[in-house]
């Protein structure tokens, strides 16, 4: 039997999980530029809205989460290329 990860430990690997499912799934084109950036402005509105977030969790885990999708949204968008969305 596995022993229990430290919380830390497990978040970080589901970081690395999910930043390379959204490369992988930007580089096979399932998912646009587009996406991305409304999937950062999403994560954006939780983050300035805290009180108001209908799955509340730890206010600087939110704030974390905002920094990590816009680097990761720059990352994608300069390596992958694509459309921004329209406003």
């Amino acid at each position: 039997m596995n022993p229990i990860e430290p919380c830390d430990a497990a978040g970080e690997k589901s970081m690395v999980i999910l930043q390379s499912l959204l490369c992988l799934l930007r580089e096979k084109n399932l998912l646009s530029r587009a996406d991305i950036e409304d999937l950062a402005a999403k994560v954006a509105i939780r983050a300035a809205d805290r009180e108001h977030d209908p799955l509340p969790c730890q206010s600087d885990a939110v704030v974390a989460a905002k920094s990590e999708m816009d680097r990761l949204g720059a990352y994608i968008g300069g390596r992958y290329g694509g459309k921004h969305r329209r406003m």
